[in-house]
């Protein structure tokens, strides 16, 4: 008898096609089924771990149960385990009114903002401000949420005189990883830590040579070994909020940590911003 993907429980779903997957897949079978809330707290890398398989098998057990991915098995676990009746916010309550949410919402933000820089390797972020520094050319690359992160952190280095840029087409990233050396730098960002898309860009640009970054919000991913220079800024997201704002603020502000940390470093910054700011001011009334 054919399982209804759309209409079935995933877990249960999970539990009756169990006894056909090899035995690695059965591994990460029982580790789903036996703690899904943890299951959605963990990378694709953790959850390999976890389940004493391999990324690879991880993905093939997605794929077998009709999902595009460990991201899809994650937002699935989610509707489930936490119905639509329930709250966006643990903090937030059936009647809370818009002024309340905002306080709810904000107070959720710094405590996210607070936690973010206790995983930030500060060691990291300063070798990392030496290296751009020296870059003959600075190339960012994401996709989806953390595509206007990289936007805005290349314009901003653009405005203090670096040669920094974010091609927006992923396509376009990946030829121009393709098209760095050993002088030029690659930064990723990404959340999860397991776009396909950067991390190929990704791969790209270390096969050719270039010095290869990355910020995402997970220690272990398949992008942290792929890198030369890690930054590790997590954040708390709800179990309904699976690509949540909360981390692109952490992930924001590290890039202004890192912003201004080139900024007092840079011989050119003075400069570069007085022309930047004679530029825009033919923008404004």
């Amino acid at each position: 008898m054919t399982t209804d993907l759309a209409t079935t429980p995933l877990l249960e779903d999970i539990r009756v096609r169990s006894a056909r997957f090899s035995p690695a897949e059965q591994r990460v079978a029982r580790a789903v089924v036996g703690d899904p809330a943890h299951v959605f707290e963990l990378s694709v890398t953790e959850m390999a771990g976890y389940s004493g398989t391999s990324v690879g098998t991880v993905v093939r057990f997605c794929q077998r149960m009709g999902l595009r991915g460990f991201q899809d098995l994650k937002l699935r676990l989610a509707r489930e385990t936490h119905p639509t009746g329930e709250p966006l916010l643990t903090e937030v309550a059936d009647g809370d009114g818009a002024g309340e949410v905002l306080g709810k919402v904000l107070a959720g933000s710094a405590r996210a903002l607070t936690e973010g820089a206790g995983t930030v390797d500060a060691a990291v972020l300063d070798r990392l401000v030496g290296v751009l520094l020296g870059a003959r050319r600075i190339v960012f690359a994401a996709v989806g949420t953390s595509a206007p992160l990289a936007a805005d952190i290349a314009y901003r280095l653009t405005t203090i005189g670096l040669p920094a840029t974010f091609p927006a087409d992923v396509h376009v990233q990946h030829v121009t990883a393709r098209m760095l050396g050993p002088a030029d730098v690659l930064v990723a960002i990404s959340h999860t830590g397991s776009t396909t898309e950067t991390l190929a860009v990704t791969r790209t640009a270390a096969e050719a040579g270039a010095v290869t970054a990355a910020l995402t919000s997970f220690l272990d991913s398949p992008l942290t070994g792929l890198v030369d220079h890690l930054l590790v800024a997590g954040s708390r997201e709800t179990s309904y909020r699976i690509e949540a704002m909360t981390s692109r603020l952490v992930h924001l502000a590290v890039l202004d940590a890192l912003y201004v940390a080139i900024a007092l470093r840079s011989p050119g910054t003075a400069a570069a911003l007085q022309a930047t700011g004679d530029v825009l001011v033919e923008h404004r009334i």
